[in-house]
């Protein structure tokens, strides 16, 4: 996987395909691979970079002083965007990744063209539910983080309501749940860049963002998973309702909230039908 050093560090990402830029955030604990069968689809059209943010799923740590906070690691993602020279930008957000999104388009919007939320945080819903109160638990408490590493090695964990098991309705693969995780239980330094990122999430940074939605005039998507249970449907109604250039939802079926996980191929399809069509608009 290439690596682009940024102001902040190291920063790892997927790139692959050619063609009009599209780039995929994920969320807390997770990192690139959320987004592989995603990609997998789009990637014969678009150039889909990916890159692995310091959030807890990361190998390579980032400078001491790096802000982590959600306006920190969307400048990250708005300098990855700058030192790839890319313009025209779809932005989509999944999870926390939708949270980074909202921050970054209206801070630094200048290099995207369109903005894609699926299943995300926003409004007041931030941590997210029962798995959000727990990850931000975990990071306060003296060995928290490590202690979940390790709960997280075994299998039936990940169907817990109180870990992912209202986030992803399929099973996760064991190497995806090993690429995760694994770096927490291995680095006392991703351990303690992680715990600086849950320490720091402001439900209020995330309130503001959304709030100032009304202000990105672009072409915009909202995608939600029907059956969502950590993020509230109602909210993506109202997130359509913001953005000034956002059409109706589009629902995903037989998903929960990772829906790159559980229905790649309809996000997939969502996402190229919202560029191809909102190509040219201003």
């Amino acid at each position: 996987m290439p690596v682009i050093e940024l102001a902040c560090g190291p920063v790892e990402y997927d790139d692959r395909g050619s063609g009009p830029p599209v780039v995929l955030l994920h969320g807390a604990h997770l990192n690139a691979t959320l987004w592989t069968q995603v990609v997998d689809e789009l990637a014969t059209t678009y150039r889909c970079i990916v890159p692995t943010l310091p959030m807890g799923g990361h190998r390579r740590t980032v400078h001491a002083d790096t802000d982590l906070s959600l306006t920190g690691v969307a400048t990250i993602v708005a300098d990855l965007l700058e030192a790839l020279d890319l313009d025209d930008v779809t932005l989509v957000g999944n999870d926390t990744g939708g949270a980074i999104a909202q921050v970054l388009v209206t801070t630094r919007p200048d290099r995207v063209g369109r903005l894609v939320l699926a299943s995300c945080e926003a409004f007041d819903n931030f941590p997210p539910g029962l798995p959000g109160r727990i990850s931000k638990l975990s990071g306060q408490l003296p060995g928290g983080l490590w202690q979940a590493a390790q709960a997280m090695r075994f299998g039936p964990m990940w169907r817990l309501p109180l870990t992912f098991g209202r986030l992803a309705k399929r099973p996760v693969p064991a190497e995806v749940r090993e690429s995760w995780f694994g770096p927490l239980r291995e680095s006392r330094a991703i351990r303690q860049e992680t715990r600086r990122l849950l320490r720091g999430l402001d439900p209020a940074e995330l309130a503001t963002a959304t709030e100032r939605l009304g202000g990105f005039d672009r072409p915009a998507l909202v995608v939600w998973a029907r059956e969502d249970r950590i993020m509230p449907p109602e909210h993506a109604k109202q997130l359509a309702e913001r953005l000034p250039k956002a059409g109706d939802v589009v629902w995903i079926d037989n998903s929960y909230t990772l829906i790159p996980l559980d229905q790649p191929v309809a996000l997939a399809r969502a996402i190229d039908d919202f560029v191809s069509g909102s190509a040219g608009q201003v």
